[in-house]
């Protein structure tokens, strides 16, 4: 594999900015611009039977598949917010074959239910990238808990020498996330290689929060943009964020 193009954005669940308008068709169409090689979303509508009533043109399959159509062969989904009427969580989207899927509950109290979906990619029939999609919670008690949660999970089955992504929507108002885990398991954010900070990606419309993240290990970082104002804005509350990378030699 020569590179792996990612992309990471929070679709709150196929409706534009305070759910005035239902925008999956207008989704996918951005999706398939961006052409990225594994996609990580999160937010995800993975069934709601009130939307499917409401609307003529709402999605007959899950929105990861309408959104994947033969572009993104591969798909994974991790169901974390369940309720009367449907569920929601995270997705992954994949050009190459997805070896492994694992989805982990990393809610930190009852009131949020926050998960963590792994997926082992083979770009290579030889290599494996581990790839992490997360939405971490709205409290700072929260996320050190699940900052917890994933170098704990990271370090006992991810091994040091495979390839790893960590992407999603951190809710990290402060920034601590490098301090409370990513520098210990020696993890990079694509954006602060190279502009020092990670990128402003709330609200989509005139970006003030560094919310959502890619981070990485063993995987050379080449190129990022973040993917803001219209139409991006007029799609989600939040912007996409993409990277182009490469594997290190052995």
């Amino acid at each position: 594999m020569s590179e792996l193009r990612i992309c990471t954005w929070n679709i709150h669940k196929g409706f534009s900015q305070f759910n005035r308008r239902m925008v999956i068709h207008e989704l996918r169409e951005r999706l398939r611009h961006l052409s990225s090689d594994l996609v990580f979303l999160q937010e995800v509508q993975g069934q709601h039977h009130g939307h499917a009533q409401r609307h003529a043109d709402w999605p007959a399959e899950p929105q990861y598949e309408f959104l994947a159509d033969q572009m993104w062969p591969e798909t994974a989904y991790g169901r974390n917010a369940i309720y009367d009427h449907g569920h929601h969580g995270n997705a992954i989207l994949s050009r190459h074959p997805i070896a492994q899927t694992d989805n982990h509950d990393v809610s930190a109290h009852r009131f949020e239910q926050r998960g963590l979906l792994h997926c082992v990619i083979e770009p290579q029939a030889s290599r494996r990238v581990h790839a992490l999609c997360v939405h971490l919670g709205l409290t700072a008690r929260g996320r050190e808990q699940q900052y917890g949660m994933l170098s704990r999970l990271i370090a006992s089955n991810i091994p040091k020498e495979d390839p790893l992504i960590v992407a999603g929507d951190f809710n990290d108002w402060h920034n601590r996330a490098e301090d409370q885990w990513a520098h210990a398991l020696g993890l990079h954010e694509a954006h602060s290689l190279f502009h020092g900070r990670p990128a402003r990606s709330y609200p989509a419309s005139f970006p003030l929060l560094r919310l959502d993240r890619i981070y990485v290990r063993g995987l050379e970082v080449s190129e990022v943009k973040l993917h803001a104002g219209p139409p991006w804005s007029r799609i989600s509350d939040h912007a996409a964020l993409t990277a182009r990378m490469s594997l290190r030699l052995p």
